[in-house]
């Protein structure tokens, strides 16, 4: 193990450029998680309210100038031209308010500033404003913390095993069916996820984000749970509201367009951090905390989405391992920790399309470690081995 298969090129590990990319290091780490913090600044564990406040700002502010100018010029636009310029302002919109949706993800960590009212206050308006449910999200995330990389208890892309996969999988290998799951993935998981717990673990009973008594929840939570389901309903109301005055089709144009474009961003930079061939998962007689927290990889998507989501996406593994660390202060800590982490570092600047397609087509299944002396570790496998 440890790194003994090219799988592409283009790639970065360890933090330097290689022309393969690894495995990575399955084995127990020879350092604590004390070891890592202790190497990291003081400082970039300190969070500034009027640091973040301001990004934020900044973010809504780029939000709403994208809203204005699609309010004023595009209906103003040649006829044949509004069908490249509303398409265009979704991507764009949708990809400025992932990057305000990863902030409100930050909000849920505590990680935005030292007064924990004010981030849950903050990011329930925000999340609620993006479709979140702000509270319950942030439970069943904290969970993904607490799990990471484990077989059967992490909350986001648990592997399925190989005799689990239905009789119709070896037909879908091919370009087109992947092609057609893939884009369906980016666009549905995002809600099916908070209504049927979908591309998660299994519970012992039906789980779902807006039930106070779904079993990803515990009797502490359930309130703050119903406090969600309001906002999402206030979020609901207000679309109905603007439909009846303006009409479903310029709700659309405006907002839900752009909303899409979201889900399908943040699904896909989620699913691309823990879904990789070069990631293990560990069954019960292997997973550790630390090892499972190791399990991600920092993600290259070029200078403007790495700043429109304030450097998060490639900085996620030291979130993984200290989350309330502000994310103005990522990569710094990530650059101290590198020199410990050594080969249990990888970061990807695979083409973002070529990314997602070899997930697609190498991250089927897993099977457990060949030597007989670590069972205890899954791989993910493609298509072309024998299913």
């Amino acid at each position: 193990m440890g790194g003994e298969e090219a799988l592409s090129s283009g790639d970065k590990f360890g933090g330097k450029e290689s022309n393969q990319k690894k495995r990575l290091h399955s084995e127990k780490p020879p350092f604590t998680l004390a070891m890592l913090k202790k190497a990291i600044p003081p400082h970039c564990f300190e969070r500034s309210l009027l640091r973040s406040l301001f990004d934020i700002s900044c973010d809504i502010a780029i939000c709403s100038t994208l809203f204005y100018a699609a309010k004023t010029i595009i209906p103003i636009l040649p006829h044949p031209l509004q069908y490249v310029a509303w398409p265009t302002y979704w991507v764009v919109q949708g990809i400025y308010m992932s990057g305000l949706w990863g902030l409100g993800h930050e909000l849920g960590h505590n990680g935005f500033s030292d007064y924990a009212w004010v981030d849950n206050l903050i990011g329930f308006v925000l999340h609620s404003a993006l479709m979140t449910p702000y509270f319950s999200w942030k439970y069943s995330h904290r969970r993904h913390h607490s799990n990471t990389a484990s077989l059967h208890y992490d909350e986001v892309y648990p592997p399925p095993l190989k005799d689990s996969l239905p009789w119709y999988a070896r037909y879908l290998e091919n370009p087109v069916c992947r092609a057609i799951g893939t884009v369906g993935m980016l666009f549905t998981a995002f809600p099916l996820y908070f209504l049927v717990n979908a591309y998660s673990r299994k519970y012992d009973s039906f789980a779902n984000h807006f039930y106070p008594y779904s079993p990803i929840f515990n009797d502490s939570e359930r309130l703050q749970v119903v406090i969600s389901d309001a906002g999402i309903l206030a979020a609901l109301y207000v679309c109905y509201s603007v439909a009846k005055a303006y009409g479903f089709a310029w709700l659309f144009c405006i907002y839900l367009g752009p909303l899409l474009i979201m889900f399908a961003m943040v699904i896909s930079i989620t699913y691309l951090q823990h879904t990789n061939p070069t990631l293990p998962h560990y069954d019960d007689s292997e997973w550790e905390w630390l090892r499972g927290g190791l399990c991600t990889i920092d993600l290259d998507l070029g200078p403007w989405i790495n700043s429109v989501f304030h450097q998060t996406v490639v900085t996620h593994l030291c979130h993984h391992l200290f989350p309330t660390i502000p994310h103005y202060h990522a990569l710094e800590a990530t650059e101290a920790i590198k020199p410990i982490l050594g080969d249990y570092y990888q970061r990807d600047s695979t083409p973002f399309l070529k990314m997602l397609d070899r997930a697609a087509r190498e991250c089927v299944y897993a099977e457990p470690e060949e030597d007989p002396n670590n069972k205890g570790v899954y791989w993910w496998k493609p298509y072309k081995h024998k299913i």
